[in-house]
């Protein structure tokens, strides 16, 4: 196919304003006017020609570059390959339409033997839609992708074509995250504030009416209370992007994951806290946590169980309490997966909530199908608890959903996990004692098996943890007297020859002593051979 370079100048006559061309008397030197390429394509479909032209060159040599480039794309499908030849032909055409860069030849050929856009156009928004409606997961997981792509991903960078993607765009993405979150805190005081004065404002009077209507109305027109995305949630963005560009990959639309290069703050996870008498008394008297994630002492939860002797479902809150499962397990155990003979139970499905709908799913990990041993008095537990389902199901009739699940609501049905922690709450608060979560509990019986001796590797496999590291990691207090025990043990190992404080002035008084004595000694000698004086 034809292919030609040529040089042409823009100046014009001044007396009729019209193009010189190559009338031009200028033209004789090499440096004046600018060059141009034109090169015969594949014709399309309908027979009609087509081409590719682009001007603008300021040198012969590198017109000839970009021509024998097109040519060297040109060359990459066979003569018998006409869909190759018009797939580069029609590649050409839309990067000469466009004045874009012309692709590289080495992608171009790997994109042509792997059946991919030749150019792309994909856009990241594009991308992450078609990849979310490829996912096979659980429900949940991907009401959380969605939510990431749709609140963040999608409208901070889905305009960017997918091949064109940078780290950059990444950090600048994030760092625009940070100063919505101070923007967010700051709209979120200035709305605080403004209730807490209007709660100022008497009701009576019709001056105090008028005000607050007034600041009423400024109030409405403020945004809303709003979270601001923390470091968990910024992290967890960069593992959705990263997961969908590294499908990309694997389908050989990408070759770099610039997700996987962003940097971004080390999140922290809180360490799990015992409530101290010390920490208790600072918490009665500022009514703040030292930590997100509190623990109680074993007399703690003993007064917490006891508490609650009497309530339809103490059998779950002891199983909790002492077994630690988790609250969507718990919630989804049926009484087929529950051997109280043999004192055992296995964990295998948990309630999942979404937005506040809620279904049945396997546990989330492999790990998570576990057999759960019992002690003696938590199946007596489940044993009298059983009974009182007995009687419910005689007394509802007709009436009783019958799930076969252990714990239930009044007529059968499933627990709400949702409801579960409300109710744990106002447990809690009606109980006097200090505050913890629903999965605080569940972190309690971590640390009173601990606290037991009794090997990591039998905590990690009872609380369904994939690996003994992550029970180290969450599980690091210990209940202080464990501690100390600990503590004492370590320094008994260490001979030492220096005394305690009560040796060491037991040893003082002893030695005072004993020089007492000897000055007393000496003094009584000293009396016997003076002599009388006459």
């Amino acid at each position: 196919m034809k292919g030609s370079t040529h040089r042409r100048c823009y100046c014009r006559d001044p007396h009729t304003g019209k193009p010189l061309g190559k009338q031009c008397p200028k033209l004789s030197s090499r440096k004046h006017g600018s060059y141009s390429i034109r090169q015969e394509l594949p014709p399309r479909e309908d027979g009609t020609r087509r081409s590719f032209s682009r001007a603008g060159y300021d040198s012969l040599k590198a017109a000839q570059a970009d021509l024998d480039h097109i040519r060297a794309l040109l060359g990459l499908a066979d003569n018998d390959d006409p869909e190759g030849m018009a797939l580069i032909a029609a590649m050409l055409e839309e990067v000469g339409d466009e004045k874009s860069p012309l692709p590289d030849v080495e992608e171009t050929r790997r994109r042509l033997k792997s059946g991919q856009d030749l150019i792309g156009r994909l856009t990241v928004g594009e991308w992450l839609d078609r990849w979310l409606d490829g996912k096979r997961i659980r429900k949940s997981g991907l009401s959380r992708y969605e939510t990431d792509i749709r609140f963040h991903l999608k409208p901070r960078i889905g305009h960017h074509r997918l091949d064109r993607l940078r780290v950059s765009h990444l950090s600048d993405m994030f760092t625009a995250i940070s100063d919505a979150n101070a923007e967010i805190l700051e709209q979120n005081a200035q709305r605080r504030a403004a209730v807490e004065e209007l709660a100022t404002v008497p009701w009576k009077g019709l001056d105090n009416r008028a005000r607050r209507k007034v600041m009423k109305t400024a109030i409405d027109a403020m945004p809303p209370f709003r979270r601001v995305t923390g470091p968990a949630t910024r992290l967890r963005i960069k593992a959705t992007l990263r997961s969908a560009l590294n499908d990309a990959i694997g389908q050989q639309i990408l070759t770099f994951n610039p997700a996987a290069h962003v940097e971004l703050d080390p999140v922290r996870k809180p360490k799990a806290l015992v409530w101290t008498d010390a920490r208790v008394a600072r918490w009665e008297q500022t009514g703040e946590k030292p930590s997100p994630v509190m623990v109680w002492t074993p007399e703690q939860t003993g007064a917490f169980l006891d508490f609650l002797a009497e309530d339809r479902l103490y059998a779950m809150w002891h199983l909790i309490a002492f077994r630690g499962l988790r609250r969507g397990e718990a919630c989804a155990q049926p009484w087929s997966e529950t051997n109280l003979d043999d004192h055992s139970l296995t964990v295998s499905a948990q309630l999942v909530q979404d937005g506040w709908e809620v279904e049945t799913s396997e546990p989330k990990t492999d790990s998570g199908f576990r057999v759960v041993a019992l002690d003696d008095d938590t199946v007596n537990v489940l044993k009298q608890h059983r009974e009182q389902q007995d009687a419910d199901r005689e007394e509802w009739g007709s009436a009783w959903v019958e799930t076969g699940m252990v714990f239930t609501q009044e007529d059968g049905s499933w627990l709400h996990p949702g409801k579960v922690t409300d109710l744990f709450e106002r447990l809690v608060a009606a109980s006097g004692l200090p505050p913890i979560r629903l999965h605080d509990l569940r972190h309690g019986a971590a640390t009173l098996m601990l606290a037991a001796s009794i090997d990591v590797k039998i905590v990690s496999d009872t609380l369904g943890h994939s690996d003994t590291r992550i029970t180290r990691d969450i599980y690091q207090s210990v209940l202080p007297q464990v501690g100390k025990n600990a503590a004492e043990a370590t320094a008994k190992l260490v001979p030492l020859q220096r005394k305690t404080e009560a040796e060491e002035a037991a040893r003082k008084a002893a030695k005072k002593a004993k020089d007492k004595a000897k000055a007393e000694a000496r003094a009584k000698r000293k009396g016997k051979r003076k002599k009388p004086k006459k």
